[in-house]
């Protein structure tokens, strides 16, 4: 069975850093490309971050551009999320997913993990 596990939500001051962690089942990893989609309460899921199997190429949300930092370690199937420059608004449930098809949309994912909760206090 296909699993998905984030980790390391938690409190961030403003300006802070939190690194999220997404650990995968073994079949899956080497041949899905990942991403981090998050949900903010009252709003819609939203695209945040993907990384592409083959290349390793990575794609951001112009909203965490050059704040946050997605990488992914295959030796460890795992997923990770640096995030930088917390802000308020990054305030949400964190989600990591895989798939074989488009990176932006949440339609595209096949596998999605429980997600985790990032607070950024002002």
């Amino acid at each position: 069975q296909v699993q998905l596990v984030e980790s390391g939500g938690g409190l961030a001051q403003t300006g802070g850093s939190l690194r999220l962690s997404c650990a995968a089942s073994g079949r899956i990893f080497s041949n899905y490309s990942m991403g981090w989609f998050r949900q903010a309460p009252g709003k819609e899921r939203e695209f945040v971050a993907a990384i592409r199997w083959s290349s390793g190429s990575a794609y951001y949300a112009d909203s965490v551009k050059a704040r946050f930092t997605i990488s992914r370690d295959n030796a460890k199937n795992t997923e990770y999320l640096q995030m930088n420059s917390l802000k308020p608004e990054d305030t949400a449930v964190y989600y990591c997913a895989a798939t074989r098809r488009g990176l932006v949309v949440a339609e595209s994912y096949d596998y999605w993990g429980n997600g985790t909760l990032v607070t950024v206090s002002s």
